[in-house]
C-alpha cells in the first residue's frame, strides 16, 4: 500500500537509503518511517502509525454528489458493528480509464474529491470511478448506487484489471455479510460477471455464489430456488465454454476452471451437469482409464452421484466406498472422502461421519469428510458430534484436528438459537486447544443470523431476482 502511494521508484530509493544508513546497526520501525519521510517528503510516520499501532482496517463510503465525490471512512467489522478506528488512508482513484488516475490522503473521517476536471471526458456508460486501484490499499470500498452501476458497466465491458474485478466482488460480498449492503445489490453485481472467463476472477465469483446460495436457503426459502437458478445462469456460459472434455493446448488454468465450475454447478443442483456427471461416472466404472472422466473432473462426478444417493438407493455411496478402498492414490481417496458426506440424505451423512471412526480413514484425513458435509446434513452432523464427542476428543487430541470438527459442524448454522445451543453444550467441555475455533465458529453463526435478518427486510430482492432471470445473456 505504501509503495503504491509513494511510487515504486521513490519507495525503493528511500528503502536503499534506509538500509545504507542503518547497515551493521540496529533500527526501530520509526527509523524506517523517518527515512522514507525524509526521502519522499510525504507524511509517512503519521500515515503508517495509524496502520501499525491499531488493529483492523477501514471501509470507505463513496458517494457521488454532482461534481464531487464524497468520501467517509469507518472501521470495518464483519459483524456489522461500528468500531472507533480512524486511519490516514492513501487513496488511489481512476475514472473511465487507468490513464486518468489520482492519489491523495484521506486524513480525517470525511473528505471531498472534486472530479470535474478528472472526469470531464467521461459520460454515460463510459463513466465509472474505481477507488483503491488494483486493491493495493488495505481497505474496502462501498459505492453508492450510481457508482456501483458504473462499475457494473465497466465489468461487462472488460475495462477493469483482474485485481480490480476480484476486489469489487470481494468488497461487495464482505459488505453484504456485514449488512452494509443489500443482497439485492450483490446479485446485481454478480450478474455483471456472466461473460467472465478468467479462472482467478471466477474462483472468487464462484465462492461468493455458493455462499449466497447457502444463506438464501435459510433467509428466503420461497425465493431460494430462483436465486439458485440465477447463480447457475451466471456460471453456465463459462462452464459451456470449457465443457467436460479437456482440449488440446489448453492452459492449466482452463483445467482448473473446468473443475471449479462443474463442482459449483453440481452443488447448485444444475440437473444437466448432474446427469452428465453420473453418465460419465458409469463409463468410468467400466473403464478406470477412460478419457471421459480425467482425475480433474472426478470430484464433480462423485458429487453428482452423491446428490442422487438416499437410504433407499445407496448404490452410489457403496460404489464410491469400494473405489476408495481399492485405490492407493491419496488424492483420489481425498476426493471420495470429500464427496461421501455431501449427500442430501442425513442418514447417509451420518454413515460417512461414522466411517471416520473406523480404520478405513486415517485420523489426519477426517477433515476431508468434515469439509464436505451437505447443508441438508448439518443438523445430523451436529447431533453426531454431540453423541461421539468423548470419542472424538480421545481420537483427535491435536488442536488443529479437533478445531476442524468444531468449525465444520458449528459454522454452517445461521440462527442465534443454534449459537446458544452450541454454547450451552460446550460450556463444560471447552478446552484451550479449540477455544479459539469455537469462538470463531459461533461468531460466524451470529454474523449469518444477522445477515439473514437483513436479507428478510429487503423490499426489492424478489423483483430484482425475477428481472435478472429474464435478462438475455
Amino acid at each position: 500500500m505504501l509503495q503504491s502511494y509513494l511510487g515504486a521508484e521513490r519507495f525503493q530509493k528511500a528503502l536503499a537509503s534506509y538500509i545504507k544508513k542503518y547497515a551493521y546497526s540496529n533500527a526501530k520501525t520509526e527509523d524506517l518511517w523517518a527515512v522514507l519521510e525524509e526521502e519522499t517528503g510525504e507524511p509517512v510516520k503519521d500515515l503508517m502509525t495509524t496502520w501499525t499501532k491499531q488493529q483492523g482496517y477501514p471501509v470507505i463510503y463513496a458517494k457521488l454528489n454532482g461534481q464531487d465525490l464524497e468520501l467517509e471512512q469507518a472501521q470495518f467489522l464483519s459483524d456489522g458493528s461500528s468500531g472507533p478506528g480512524m486511519w490516514i488512508v492513501p487513496m488511489t482513484a481512476c475514472c473511465g480509464s487507468y490513464d486518468l488516475n489520482k492519489k491523495f490522503l484521506l486524513k480525517g473521517k470525511t473528505d471531498t474529491m472534486h472530479i470535474k476536471d478528472f472526469a470531464a471526458s467521461q459520460s454515460g456508460q463510459n463513466f465509472w470511478i474505481k477507488l483503491n486501484i488494483d486493491q493495493n490499499g488495505f481497505y474496502r470500498v462501498k459505492y453508492d448506487d450510481e457508482l456501483a452501476a458504473g462499475l457494473e458497466n465497466a465489468i461487462k465491458a472488460k475495462k477493469l484489471s483482474l485485481m480490480d474485478m476480484i476486489g469489487i466482488v470481494e468488497d461487495s460480498y464482505a459488505l453484504s455479510v456485514a449488512c452494509k449492503q443489500t443482497l439485492t445489490s450483490l446479485l446485481r453485481l454478480l450478474n455483471a460477471y456472466r461473460h467472465e472467463s478468467d479462472y482467478t476472477v471466477l474462483s472468487h465469483v464462484t465462492s461468493v455464489c455458493l455462499s449466497v446460495n447457502k444463506i438464501s436457503t435459510d433467509a428466503n426459502p420461497d425465493l431460494s430456488s430462483d436465486i439458485k437458478q440465477l447463480l447457475i445462469k451466471l456460471l453456465l456460459l463459462a462452464a459451456k465454454r470449457v465443457g467436460w472434455d479437456p482440449k488440446d493446448g489448453e492452459s492449466h488454468l482452463d483445467v482448473m476452471l473446468r473443475s471449479l465450475l462443474l463442482i459449483a454447478l453440481v452443488k447448485l443442483g444444475h440437473d444437466e451437469t448432474i446427469k452428465e456427471g453420473i453418465r460419465r461416472f458409469h463409463i468410468f466404472l467400466e473403464d478406470r482409464k477412460t478419457p471421459l472422466l480425467p482425475p480433474d473432473n472426478r470430484k464433480a462426478a462423485y458429487l453428482a452421484v452423491m446428490r442422487t444417493v438416499s437410504t433407499s438407493n445407496r448404490t452410489g455411496y457403496d460404489v464410491l466406498l469400494k473405489i476408495y478402498k481399492e485405490t492407493s492414490e491419496a488424492q483420489e481417496k481425498s476426493r471420495i472422502l470429500g464427496s461421501l458426506s455431501s449427500c442430501p440424505d442425513k442418514d447417509i451423512v451420518v454413515q460417512a461421519l461414522n466411517l471416520m471412526l473406523t480404520d478405513e480413514v486415517r485420523n489426519q484425513d477426517a477433515f476431508y469428510v468434515l469439509g464436505g458435509i451437505s447443508l441438508e446434513g448439518r443438523e445430523a452432523a451436529w447431533a453426531w458430534l454431540k453423541d461421539n464427542w468423548d470419542h472424538v476428543v480421545k481420537t483427535w487430541p491435536s488442536s488443529s484436528l479437533i478445531s476442524d470438527f468444531v468449525n465444520s459442524t458449528v459454522s454452517p448454522f445461521t440462527s442465534e438459537e443454534k449459537a446458544a445451543e452450541v454454547s450451552e453444550f460446550f460450556a463444560t467441555r471447552v478446552k484451550p486447544s479449540f477455544e479459539r475455533a469455537l469462538k470463531q465458529s459461533l461468531e460466524r453463526v451470529r454474523i449469518s443470523a444477522r445477515w439473514i435478518d437483513s436479507i428478510k427486510s429487503e423490499p426489492s430482492l424478489a423483483q430484482t431476482v425475477q428481472q435478472l432471470l429474464l435478462q438475455e445473456f
